[in-house]
């Protein structure tokens, strides 16, 4: 298992324009100095958070996820973000997953967010995944599935944990800063677990202001990377294989966790 370089790429995003959007992450791309083994993106980082996906348009995704497939490739890294998809005439926020050599998986946003009305055209995800990835288990999730832990609960198994590293991807207003610095701490803590937030800025055409701060945290709790509110940016950081797995073995807290399902 060896250190894992992730670069995050906090951008303002183009409302419902998905050309404009993988243009401005074209540049961004061919503006890194540092190679990643992961880019993360935002949340729906090709038309920003449309919740009336009948007016995406019909090539969005296709072309946003063959932009993917080709980037992974180019720059040798593994590529992750969401994006509006149809499939079997239901609408998903469908978090991808490509890899360098053109290996796709997939994870569908579980908990939809009521208050902005995503419930209304968007069909809720039932599955979990955990990406095997350079050695490392990583957990990719959604935005406002921060806020249910249960569905982030790291477990541990005959001397196995879960996962390693999850993910977030985000368009997380403004307004609530507080919660979204203090959750990512949160589920660091309580799943020894490295946790990379990727958030927007930038107002939406709803008028929703967002500041970004997206971040990383190690497996105690400390903040290791944050970028700055408002403004444009990437930041490659390197996770320590080593201190986490030195960590876990001094702090056996995996050993008292409760057990249980989700239905």
């Amino acid at each position: 298992m060896q250190d894992l370089k992730v670069t995050t790429i906090q951008s303002n995003l183009v409302w419902n324009d998905f050309q404009a959007n993988l243009k401005a992450f074209d540049e961004k791309l061919n503006s890194l100095s540092e190679k990643a083994d992961i880019i993360v993106l935002p949340e729906m980082f090709n038309t920003a958070f449309v919740v009336e996906p009948e007016t995406v348009d019909i090539e969005a995704a296709k072309v946003s996820l063959d932009w993917m497939i080709d980037n992974a490739k180019k720059y040798d890294t593994a590529i992750c973000g969401s994006m509006i998809v149809k499939e079997d005439g239901n609408y998903y926020n469908r978090l991808y997953w490509v890899e360098p050599h053109g290996q796709i998986q997939k994870y569908d946003k579980r908990h939809l967010f009521t208050l902005g009305n995503e419930h209304l055209k968007i069909t809720a995800g039932q599955e979990n995944i955990i990406i095997n990835y350079k050695g490392w288990k990583i957990k990719p999730l959604v935005c406002y599935d921060l806020r249910f832990p249960v569905w982030a609960k790291n477990t541990y198994e005959q001397g196995e944990y879960e996962y390693d590293l999850l993910i977030y991807v985000a368009n997380w207003p403004a307004a609530r800063n507080y919660a979204w610095k203090s959750l990512l701490v949160a589920r660091a803590i309580e799943n020894q677990a490295y946790v990379i937030g990727v958030n927007r800025i930038g107002p939406d055409a709803n008028g929703t202001k967002h500041t970004g701060f997206s971040r990383v945290i190690e497996p105690k709790g400390e903040v290791i990377s944050e970028e700055v509110e408002n403004i444009e940016s990437s930041q490659t950081i390197s996770l320590s294989a080593d201190e986490m797995k030195l960590y876990r073995k001094k702090f056996t807290v995996g050993l008292d966790w409760d057990e249980f399902s989700i239905k």
